[in-house]
């Protein structure tokens, strides 16, 4: 029933698009890290390994770079499947609420929702308040403070136009994915 339930989702019908080439496992920049590639996934989620797949820390560690989209044959969106996945697993409060790789998905969506844009200082903020603040501070801020002073990040996001209408609009997406 987990294939049925992802292919009720909005995107989850790329699923069986999927020949099992291992595209996207060879296009993917963090699958080196992932206890199970992409492709592999896929398997698991068509063998109905629901507890498997969402307990994997492949969904957290997708970088959402969208490389496995953009040189899959068929055109599948892994990367939106990925999303669908990190919801079912919140949903289901599998991972533990400190789990750093779900708060930072957690924080990029606040802020993206809030906001309309990414803003990495608030990002990395935000981020570090939530978990191993000292660590964050000591191994980010040099780097961060050098790339404000070259122009590369701003401390403040760029305003967009209809912000309420925008963050109404994540939302709901954003309840889409969590259905």
């Amino acid at each position: 029933m987990f294939l049925e339930e992802l292919l009720a989702m909005p995107g989850g019908e790329a699923l069986l698009k999927c020949m099992q080439c291992g595209t996207c496992s060879g296009s993917c920049p963090t699958s080196y890290q992932m206890d199970f590639s992409p492709r592999r996934l896929i398997t698991m989620i068509k063998a109905g390994m629901k507890q498997e797949v969402l307990n994997s820390s492949a969904i957290w560690l997708c970088a959402s770079c969208y490389s496995c989209s953009v040189r899959c044959p068929r055109g599948i969106e892994f990367t939106e499947i990925m999303y669908l996945l990190k919801s079912m697993a919140i949903k289901e409060g599998i991972l533990p609420p400190k789990h750093d790789s779900s708060i930072f998905y957690q924080t990029f969506s606040e802020i993206v929702t809030e906001t309309g844009r990414m803003n990495e200082s608030k990002l990395i903020t935000n981020y570090a308040m939530k978990t191993d603040y000292t660590r964050l501070w000591k191994q980010f801020a040099p780097l961060g403070m050098k790339l404000m002073r070259r122009g590369r990040i701003a401390l403040f996001p760029a305003k967009i136009k209809n912000k309420a209408e925008f963050s109404a609009l994540m939302k709901k997406a954003l309840q889409g994915r969590e259905a």
